[in-house]
This record gives C-alpha cells, structure tokens and sequence, in this order.
C-alpha cells in the first residue's frame, strides 16, 4: 500500500482510483462497509483501491485540547487498511488550506483535479468542505458536475444499534472489548513503538513491552488479555499475552500506558513497532498491601489469560 500525502503533486500512477472517504477512526464494520463498495467499483473500473482520509483528524485539529476521542492513531489506521486491501491510502494533511475550501473548492481541487478520482464512496452522514457545509447529496451533484462517480452508503445498523465509532468507544470505556470487537469486525488494537518504563515489571518477573495511549481514547484501566503482534525487528510474530492498561496506583500517580507481558518471550524490542489487541478484561487497577500480594495476583491474571487464549 502506497500512502500519499500531498493532494497538489500527485504522481501520475498515484491517480484515478475508486476511493472511500472519511475519518476511519476505528476502521470497524460500518467503514468496511463502504470500503468494500469502493472495491467493487475499482475491480469494475479496472483502478486502484484507495481511502481518503485526513490527519490529524479533524476534530483535533479544531479542538487541540479536547479529551483523547480517537480509537486508532494513524499507525494502526494505516496497518488495517493494508490488512484489507487498499492500494493507495491518500492520508492528506488536514490544514488550514484543507480546512478553508467550501465544498464546491473540495470537490473539484481535491477530488477532481489534484487526486484524479473516478469514483468516490462515502456513508450517508458525510459533510465535507469548510464547517462541513457539503452533504453526501451536495457530493453527488457535484460528481456529475465534475465528472466523478458517487456512491453513497447507508449506515450498517445492527438491531436497534447503529455500529459506530461512539457506540465502539462507550463499550470500551465500560470494558467490554469482545462488544467492541464485534462492531469492529476485528480486535481493538493499539499500535506503537516500544517505550523503555521504569522497569518495575522486569524487577517483579514480569517484564513488560510499554506503549503510550497519548492522543486516543482510553479503554476502561485495568488487566486485559491481549494477543501481541510484534511487527519490526527479529522477534517479529504473534504472542500472547496479559496487559495493564491505566497509571498503575500501586506506584503512585503516573501518566496512562499500556504495559503488555508476553508469554514464553525471551529478547529485546525496545524501540521495535508492536500491535496489541484487547481480548478481554480481566479485573480493575487495584493497590495491594504488598508486592508479594500484587505478584500474586499477576501470576493469577496470566493463568487466567492462558487459558482465554487458549478457547479462542
């Protein structure tokens, strides 16, 4: 998957695609949805796959000092959408240049002349162009203006519950990860690089990989079972694992992580790129009398884990 950056110099071969459009936080069942029509109309059109997307998202870039909302930074956004498929992923740089175009400038600056798409596919609460004036009606008449197909997709609802990246959020927030995986369509991963910690775990037999939450909505603190992909370096593969996620109270007050044992890992990814995936919750953050309690109890949360992994 190629990704592209700059909608004003686009490279000849990086033009023409069939692409969905939209923020794709999350990437869960709705988004694959649409980018399945997108799909569709590629293979019918002979073009690449591509998604259209913006970062930061936009509404970090309108409110810097909001509450972290996002599900996936755009690491694991990018790792998905490779995951299904996408040939071309235009992650264009949200701006005060983008931010600024009406819809009418959006259609024909972006879309028609500067990525040369030949069909475009968006859900059906799409807004777009400055203070999201454009519908997804407004795109459509633009397309025939501009000469670029539209398709526009429905919502995917499940019973009475519409799946969304809100709907996604609150299941995590009450941990309730296997709900929100089920709206996903796939596990609820956090992706980074290797963070050195202050090596507490090492010192009570439980050497961690630590990842910093910075800047995405934080699953409700406590144990969770997890599956560990380690992408870089030459202890690359899947591992399973148990994670504490939150500012671990038992040492004081320290900034939110993810902190991930491996199970029957000997080896150093420092620095490595590693995916994590949220299987279950197991138990809240507590604080022990002792250390020899808490290792206790850590010693439970991985038998525990083992055998979760092992009905999967």
């Amino acid at each position: 998957m190629k990704i592209v950056r700059d909608w004003q110099f686009v490279e000849a071969e990086d033009r023409g695609a069939s692409a969905a459009i939209g923020n794709f936080d999350g990437v869960h069942r709705g988004h694959q949805y649409v980018i399945g029509i997108a799909r569709e109309r590629a293979q019918e059109l002979g073009v690449p796959l591509g998604v259209v997307t913006f970062e930061p998202h936009p509404r970090e870039y309108f409110a810097p000092k909001a509450p972290p909302f996002r599900l996936m930074n755009a690491e694991a956004r990018a790792h998905r959408l490779e995951w299904l498929g996408v040939d071309k992923l235009y992650e264009l740089s949200f701006n005060d240049t983008l931010s600024a175009l009406s819809p009418e400038d959006f259609a024909r600056q972006v879309i028609a002349e500067g990525l040369g798409l030949s069909h475009v596919v968006v859900g059906a609460d799409f807004h777009f162009g400055k203070g999201r004036a454009g519908s997804a009606a407004d795109l459509a008449a633009f397309g025939q203006e501009m000469g670029f197909g539209v398709t526009v997709a429905p919502l995917m609802r499940e019973g009475d519950e519409e799946i969304s990246s809100t709907a996604i959020r609150k299941a995590l927030s009450e941990g309730r990860p296997r709900d929100a995986a089920r709206m996903l369509g796939h596990w609820q991963r956090i992706d980074g690089k290797v963070i050195r910690g202050d090596q507490r775990g090492r010192q009570l037999g439980f050497p961690t990989a630590n990842l910093s939450i910075a800047g995405l909505h934080p699953p409700k603190f406590g144990v969770y079972v997890v599956k560990v992909n380690v992408l870089t370096g030459p202890h690359a593969g899947e591992y399973g694992g148990a994670a504490s996620m939150g500012v671990r109270p038992m040492f004081g007050e320290n900034v939110p992580n993810l902190e991930s044992y491996l199970f029957d890992f000997r080896g150093d990814i420092y620095g490595e790129h590693i995916s994590v995936a949220l299987i279950d919750y197991l138990r809240p953050e507590e604080v022990f009398d002792s250390l020899e309690a808490l290792i206790a109890q850590m010693n439970e949360d991985c038998a525990r884990a083992r055998e979760i992994l092992a009905a999967l």
